[in-house]
């Protein structure tokens, strides 16, 4: 459903050299595996046999034994709709491969030859094994106009069998058996490594998933030594990551011989540059660990972003097996999605974001107040979330130019939904920071303007808003051209994403510091900051009166200071506040109790934008991210809410100032999003 399938990776108790007994276990772990949704099961190299069986490998009765229990792994799991890869010995036209084989339905599907054979240290692999890489040539046939034709092995109890380290899923829109396409985004391509192919210079899943492989698996034997484990998780990873692919591990564990290796039984599951499922080391016991991989998420992804238009496939799709389709997720069960997709989870690697993201912001800002020989930078400063980063930003610039914190003009323009609170905010910040503030009151200016439209001000609609939208934008613009200066924008990338600003007012500055952050992340660089106000107040911006000696004591006090101020934004709902407060002073107007929660309509954008997610696809990923926390009818109309603004909103993206890229979304339609402003949503609705 919606592209999920359940991989499962297995680490045996095995015998070596008792391919009886690994038989028996591997069929007995397989249907676990399978009864517990697995599509595909990934076994780890020479399972069958025993990676350590060393001579042995010469041996005709093993050889033979290894093949019958093929036979009888496929004729056990016949019942089954998984796809089952298992390792074994194998002879190919005379030599001997060290192998992975496919079964599925009783049937061995494809075999897949290792390439790069170790061969230094403890690794001697050239004593017993030939490279497969001219098997997977392929033969050339003059005949057919020199194209590559299949090589085929023969296993006795099974008939031909093709040789190829690529598979594809049988095309739900046809019953031909060589369909490689398929309509349905969620087509599963496997590319086939086996251990020491993966540690090579070039990998060979790095073709195949030009080619078009989504999945990687990589039967492996890898031995435990220090350190080596976080070695090989990075380059599992990373090898995910480069071909934008899942790659399903499975290594062999502590029952191999332990003569002059040991070996810890590493299993790894990762999509995409992200660890989905990973086992514990040194485990005695049978392990399996599951995942369930987004393939069509991956499919998705590749349509724009990659290389994957500009390689000649056809040498590799020409050799490919096809399997029958895979059996896909009912439920979610071994898949964290996280609610907050664009904040990382873990503290270090958020805090690490937080400040190359500002990092980023001020220097974007830095250059461009270089380029414009701006005397000074005018923000409008409301007291809440998004010009509150603003400042931070502008203040570090500052200081990063070595440029008085004066040269900054931050306006308070109270209208007349504007509260004490944030009023007050504004003020002790600027305060803090140590920049000018000037104030405007907005209230006499809009109620003329109100006459001279004959708009009348007891009516509370989008003009009585907008007025004073644009009324502000106006003063901001106009102070900027009398102090030489430019309009820093505030605006988020959520705000962009519904259009939730005014046309040519809050939608409009000279360049917009905030235009590539979501509102979620929003608070958590605010926060961030306000943490480093308190721990480390020298790297702040918070400024010491000419009067104070400037010791550790008070740089302590003050960040005290800006950080409780901080902190109390944070804390205070997010409005325009354009509209009345309430009968006790307080914010009436609030923006989340119109859109909905930001953070459900961040989790839109990042699943929309980036994967090209349906509609149908973010209501079940958001429920079951959102389940406890927000109820279905909540998301449901939320949802309606992104999709129609998103579509709606499309002519203010078009026209929006300049700003930096942060992240790998951008609603810029100069960098990455280019749609039409009169597009239909009538498909999304």
């Amino acid at each position: 459903m919606f592209g999920f399938y359940r991989f499962a990776c297995v680490s045996p108790v095995l015998k070596v050299a008792d391919t009886a007994y690994n038989t028996e276990e591997i069929i007995r772990s397989a249907k676990i595996a399978a009864s517990n949704g697995a599509a595909f099961v990934v076994f780890p190299e020479l399972c069958i046999t025993g990676y350590t069986c060393g001579d042995l490998f010469h041996q005709e009765l093993l050889l033979q034994n290894s093949t019958r229990a093929l036979v009888r792994i496929a004729d056990a799991l016949k019942e089954s709709d998984a796809v089952i890869a298992v390792g074994l010995p194998l002879r190919i036209f005379g030599r001997l491969y060290n192998c992975a084989a496919f079964v599925q339905h009783g049937r061995i599907v494809a075999i897949t030859p290792k390439i790069h054979m170790p061969n230094q240290r403890e690794f001697y692999e050239k004593r017993h094994f030939s490279s497969g890489r001219d098997l997977l040539r392929g033969t050339r046939d003059v005949s057919a106009g020199n194209s590559a034709v299949v090589v085929t092995c023969f296993i006795e109890g099974a008939g031909e069998v093709p040789v190829t380290n690529f598979i594809t899923v049988r095309g739900r829109a046809s019953d031909n058996s060589n369909c490689v396409s398929c309509s349905d985004g969620s087509e599963v391509r496997v590319g086939v490594e086996l251990c020491e192919d993966l540690w090579t210079s070039a990998p060979p899943s790095g073709e195949l998933a030009l080619a078009g492989a989504n999945v990687i698996v990589n039967l492996s034997a890898s031995d435990a030594l220090v350190g080596k484990r976080d070695y090989r998780r990075n380059l599992v990873m990373n090898q995910s990551a480069r071909c934008m692919a899942a790659y399903v591990y499975a290594s062999a564990g502590v029952h191999e011989s332990t003569t002059d290796m040991v070996f810890s039984g590493h299993l790894m599951i990762a999509e995409n540059g992200s660890m989905l499922a990973e086992s514990r080391a040194f485990s005695r016991e049978t392990e399996i660990v599951y995942a369930d991989v987004d393939v069509e998420r991956l499919n998705m992804q590749r349509l724009s972003e990659g290389s994957f238009q500009d390689f000649d496939s056809r040498a590799i799709i020409a050799r490919a097996a096809t399997l029958d389709n895979l059996h896909a997720c009912d439920t979610l069960q071994y898949r964290y999605v996280s609610s907050t997709p664009f904040v990382p989870g873990n503290t270090e690697i958020r805090d690490t974001s937080c400040t190359e993201i500002f990092n980023i912001q001020c220097a974007g800002l830095a250059k461009r107040l270089e380029a414009t020989r701006s005397k000074r930078a005018v923000i409008g400063l409301s007291g809440g979330l998004d010009s509150t980063l603003a400042l931070l930003v502008v203040a570090e610039t500052f200081k990063l130019l070595n440029r008085p914190a004066k040269e900054i003009l931050a306006l308070t323009m109270p209208g007349f939904g504007t509260t004490n609170r944030t009023r007050n905010n504004a003020v002790e910040l600027a305060k803090l920071l140590g920049v000018e503030l000037s104030t405007v009151d907005l209230q006499k200016a809009c109620l003329q303007h109100f006459a001279d439209i004959g708009h009348d001000p007891q009516k509370l609609d989008v003009t009585y808003e907008n007025v004073q939208a644009r009324e502000r934008t106006q003063i901001l613009m106009d102070i900027a051209n009398s102090e030489g200066g430019i309009v820093i924008g505030t605006g988020d990338l959520s705000e962009i994403a519904l259009g939730w600003s005014t046309y040519n007012a809050d939608h409009m500055s000279m360049y917009a510091v905030n235009c590539d952050i979501p509102k979620t992340l929003v608070r958590h660089i605010v926060r961030w900051y306000a943490d480093r106000a308190i721990h480390n107040p020298s790297e702040t911006g918070a400024e010491l009166s000419p009067s104070e000696t400037g010791t550790h004591l008070e740089a302590r006090e003050k960040g005290a200071e800006l950080a409780a101020v901080l902190r109390d934004i944070l804390d205070t709902p997010v409005s325009p506040e354009l509209l009345p407060a309430d009968s006790s002073g307080q914010i009436a107007q609030k923006t989340e109790s119109i859109l909905g929660a930001y953070e459900l309509h961040d989790f839109f954008l990042y699943h929309f934008a980036k994967y090209g997610a349906a509609p149908e696809k973010l209501r079940y990923l958001a429920k079951y991210a959102f389940k406890g926390k927000h109820t279905d009818e909540e998301i449901d109309k939320a949802l309606a809410v992104f999709l129609r603004r998103f579509f709606t909103q499309q002519f203010k993206r078009s026209c929006i100032p300049d700003g930096p890229k942060v992240g790998t979304i951008s609603l810029s339609p100069r960098a990455d999003w280019r749609m039409p402003s009169d597009a239909s949503c009538n498909d999304w609705a």
